[in-house]
């Protein structure tokens, strides 16, 4: 547990959070209007039942008066029905608005957590993200739903009974309420207590998430490694924790829900004592010693109530608390106030005098020059690390250089909008990510405006047709998560045609042939020398093989671009894409 995360466990309820939290009740204002009103109207009608037992026993049994007791049954039984009714339309209202809002909550999380760029992502586990839109959220649901306004109900029920009590007897109701001060203090006790509690559990909650996420998604290495053992105990020390935090908030309820049981059966003990002898003396009826009976069980609910609302609230508070972080996350990558719109990308690319690091430490790019004409076909080589998929990521922005400047057809790329950047680009990576759905979902991303005669033009290209001709069910053929049903070779040519039936100006890929088997990398190589006619392509590739035909090859070294030509202006030079070429093929004839 991080220092932040303990500091936070002492916080009281944060009222700037809660106010936030409030503002996601306003598109709802006149319905929690309604449901507050409908709660102080059950409020109303559960303390005025025991008002009418002095009249019951006091008037009509003692007096023998039968059609007046049947009519206060009738009343009794009619204000029972009302509040049934009203009961059942205040918990349908408030679990409504509380879907609702959690509906507007959850899909505002998720949008701006798409919106971030990918630096917010290298720093931030999936595991955790994932709690903060499922758990943390769901958590907020009891508040919304009904937490805020039973909690009004709660505190106008007590108002209303001590209204009926004192209009009974002023003395009695002292007596009954003498308890109060022994279960304030208990209730203060049982709130810090259990707030600690649950604000452990929910940080212990995202850690069990976090753990989970990254050990399925890596469990290939986990038992490849044969690290299972280990990865199990690990667990089992988080899910240990994260039980025995469960088990001290179950004590502290334990402990605290008998305790309101005592302190009540002692105040109806006192009822009886001061209040039977009151009766004797008849200085008050055995009707009002009934009723203050029945108010003295129903006083100590509400109060009970109101302390585990406040706990939920606790909870919400520490969820809230996280998601409120992740929401003022702002992305350093901004579209500009006034962009500029491009229409027909022609696909010039320069980079001029750009730098770059991913912190402060360590320059990745160091003075990049370079300029890609309309149409060429150009490679980035170098070992791994020497920048050049980055080179990538800021082309694309999903992150901006510190200094210099990288032009698209003249126009620094930051006066456009990323969406308007991406989409004249496609990108092909060595790590192809596929979506569970089918084929043709994975290829579209969900775009109807796409046809099938354009799908299918995209599979022709990439070499993909014979495969989806094998499949029963075609372009709908079903895909697990991540694509684990296919081929690494397989998910690479969906990856291909899914960039391809974007049509698009400039076409990127990323190390896009290293995970296949020879058979399709000719498919791949075949469909490129098509393709990239007309259109500006980007290569980063380890085999030195597969951009021999390149127009222009950019050597990079540590984050410098070293040298630029050619495959034979290269070999020529003798430099160090000679010694990149002659370590792959050492044993072969240069002029190959």
């Amino acid at each position: 547990m991080t220092r932040t995360e303990d500091e936070a466990l002492n916080k009281p309820i944060d009222k700037r959070l809660m106010r936030r939290l409030l503002t996601y009740f306003k598109p709802y204002a006149k319905y929690i209007l309604l449901a507050t009103f409908l709660t102080i109207t059950i409020s109303a009608l559960a303390a005025f039942r025991p008002s009418l037992t002095p009249i019951a026993i006091d008037e009509k049994i003692a007096n023998g008066d039968i059609p007046g007791l049947q009519l206060i049954i009738v009343i009794l039984l009619g204000t029972l029905v009302v509040q049934g009714l009203v009961q059942y339309a205040m918990t349908y209202l408030t679990s409504w608005i509380g879907q609702y809002i959690i509906f507007d909550l959850r899909k505002n999380i998720f949008d701006h957590i798409n919106s971030l760029n990918l630096k917010f992502f290298d720093n931030s586990p999936i595991g955790r993200l994932v709690t903060r839109v499922t758990s943390d959220v769901e958590v907020l649901f009891e508040v919304f739903s009904s937490g805020i306004v039973t909690a009004f109900g709660d505190i106008f029920t007590i108002v209303w009974i001590m209204t009926f009590m004192f209009m009974l007897d002023v003395e009695l109701t002292l007596v009954t309420l003498s308890v109060l001060p022994i279960l304030i203090y208990a209730t203060i006790i049982f709130r810090r207590k259990v707030r600690e509690s649950y604000r452990r559990i929910r940080i212990l909650v995202s850690k069990l998430n976090a753990y989970i996420q990254e050990h399925i998604v890596g469990i290939s290495i986990v038992q490849y490694f044969n690290k299972e053992n280990r990865t199990i105990k690990e667990f089992e020390e988080i899910n240990r924790s994260h039980t025995e935090q469960n088990k001290k908030s179950i004590f502290y309820y334990a402990i605290f829900f008998p305790t309101v049981e005592l302190i009540g059966a002692i105040s109806t003990g006192l009822i009886i004592w001061y209040g039977g002898g009151q009766a004797i003396q008849e200085v008050i009826s055995v009707g009002v010693l009934i009723a203050f009976i029945q108010y003295s069980e129903m006083f100590f609910r509400p109060i009970r109530d109101l302390s585990e609302k406040y706990n939920i609230l606790q909870q919400a508070m520490a969820s809230s608390e996280r998601i409120f972080e992740v929401l003022d996350t702002k992305s350093p990558i901004k579209d500009p106030e006034h962009p500029i719109t491009l229409h027909n990308v022609k696909g010039k690319i320069e980079f001029n005098d750009v730098w770059f690091s991913y912190n402060d430490n360590e320059d990745v790019l160091k003075n990049i020059n370079f300029k890609i004409n309309p149409g060429e076909k150009v490679a980035f080589v170098g070992a791994t690390g020497a920048g050049k998929s980055t080179v990538i990521n800021l082309l694309e922005r999903f992150y901006d250089v510190n200094k210099g400047e990288i032009l698209l057809d003249g126009i620094d790329i930051r006066n456009l909008t990323r969406e308007n950047l991406r989409d004249h680009t496609a990108i092909v990576l060595q790590d192809v990510f596929l979506f569970s759905g089918t084929i043709r979902s994975n290829i579209t991303l969900g775009n109807e405006k796409i046809t099938d005669n354009q799908i299918w033009e995209a599979i022709r290209n990439s070499g993909l047709e014979e495969f989806i001709n094998s499949l029963p069910d075609k372009l709908n053929h079903k895909v697990n998560e991540r694509g684990s049903s296919l081929s690494v070779g397989q998910r690479q040519l969906i990856s291909f045609a899914r960039a391809l039936v974007y049509n698009p100006k400039i076409l990127i890929l990323d190390e896009a042939t290293s995970s296949v088997d020879t058979h399709t990398e000719i498919l791949i190589q075949h469909a490129i020398e098509e393709l990239i006619k007309g259109r500006t392509s980007i290569i980063i590739a380890h085999r030195l093989s597969t951009i021999q035909k390149c127009d222009k090859i950019i050597v990079m070294h540590k984050g410098e671009v070293k040298e630029i030509g050619t495959h034979q202006e290269l070999l020529s030079n003798n430099g160090l894409y000679y010694k990149l070429y002659e370590l792959q093929y050492k044993e072969q004839p240069l002029n190959e």
